[in-house]
């Protein structure tokens, strides 16, 4: 691909993003929503492989019907009040439309299957893309209507979702896949909290994303889509190996890391609505989760791999670290001790 194509699908993936979060009608979302998803598109499938374009056709096939499921509860909302304001979703069938459509967006169980497929298909950097910038959108959406939705239907989402994203993870090889319901269980956390303290929603999202972007960014520079090869990392880059790990374990949740934070705040929130019961099945379903996290983690930082392992002997040279990777690590890890300056901005 030409640096002057990515330049333009990359500004109008900016763009799309950008015109749905500052809108306030439906049509000027959903039409921020159709270029992200055009934008996105040639990213995933530029590799021509076999794999990748049948990854961007589930895509686009999934994000086509979500959309029209969005402008079509937007229609039967104005149909019935009037309103093309967001913030004015009313009419109960529009909001359980729309409840469907963003979760369809976002990957949300029950509408999950297409998420693993589209990321294993995509290359490291897309699938990053798939799973931080291209959810901000739809997850802006939610943040702005949920006054309107279904507090009840989202919990049992939210908790269908942490299930799912735990066990369909379990057997996986494949760290693309492992990511893909990493980030379904996640959504679990955003969604079922999103009706009591919409703000936890973003924040959880911005944390998950910073981190998610840590993992991804790392995986990119040591050249790494399988736990076979990954095995073999610890001799060539110890030192990324070791923040991987400690990433990884953010990512679970576990303290003193800041991935902590957001599930800390969410299970407080949960016991103050008296939603004790919801609080404790979904924090003893992200258990499933953190056995996955601890495989990636075992297996990033393993001194001597098994000489079993299927895999081809990759050389010893690779990029230098970034900067950039240094600095996500530093604030995927260790942000803990700042949140109370953090609780200021929720």
């Amino acid at each position: 691909m030409t640096p002057q194509a990515k330049l333009i699908f990359t500004s109008s993936l900016i763009l799309g993003t950008t015109i749905t979060i500052s809108s306030n009608h439906w049509i000027t979302a959903w039409a921020g929503l159709e270029i992200n998803t055009l934008a996105i598109l040639p990213l995933i499938a530029k590799s021509h492989h076999p794999r990748a374009i049948e990854a961007a056709t589930k895509y686009f096939l999934t994000q086509a019907t979500a959309s029209a499921l969005l402008l079509f509860s937007a229609m039967m909302n104005a149909w019935y009040t009037g309103q093309w304001d967001i913030t004015q979703l009313t009419h109960p069938t529009a909001c359980l439309i729309l409840t469907s459509a963003l979760a369809m967006k976002l990957g949300l169980a029950p509408f999950h299957f297409w998420f693993p497929e589209v990321l294993q298909g995509s290359p490291l950097t897309t699938a990053l893309l798939l799973s931080t910038l291209m959810k901000f959108p739809p997850m802006t959406l939610l943040f702005m209507t949920s006054p309107s939705l279904n507090p009840t239907l989202l919990t049992y989402m939210a908790i269908l979702s942490t299930a799912l994203g735990g066990w369909m993870g379990l057997n996986q090889t494949q760290i693309r896949k492992i990511l893909a319901f990493s980030s379904i269980s996640h959504l679990g956390w955003m969604a079922i909290i999103v009706s009591y303290h919409p703000k936890l929603t973003l924040l959880n999202f911005y944390l998950y994303s910073l981190i998610t972007a840590t993992v991804f960014l790392t995986l990119n520079t040591i050249k790494t889509s399988k736990l076979s090869t990954l095995m073999t990392t610890w001799t060539k880059t110890p030192a990324l190996s070791t923040m991987l790990l400690l990433t990884l374990l953010s990512l679970a949740g576990l303290p003193p890391f800041t991935g902590f934070l957001p599930k800390w705040l969410i299970i407080q929130e949960l016991t103050k609505q008296s939603m004790a019961p919801a609080a404790t099945m979904i924090s003893l379903l992200s258990l499933l989760s953190l056995f996955f996290y601890l495989r990636l983690a075992y297996c990033a930082t393993i001194t001597l791999p098994p000489h079993t392992t299927n895999h081809m002997k990759q050389w010893h040279a690779s990029k230098p670290t970034s900067s950039a990777i240094a600095i996500l690590t530093t604030t995927s890890t260790m942000l803990l001790p700042i949140s109370p300056l953090i609780l200021t901005t929720v």
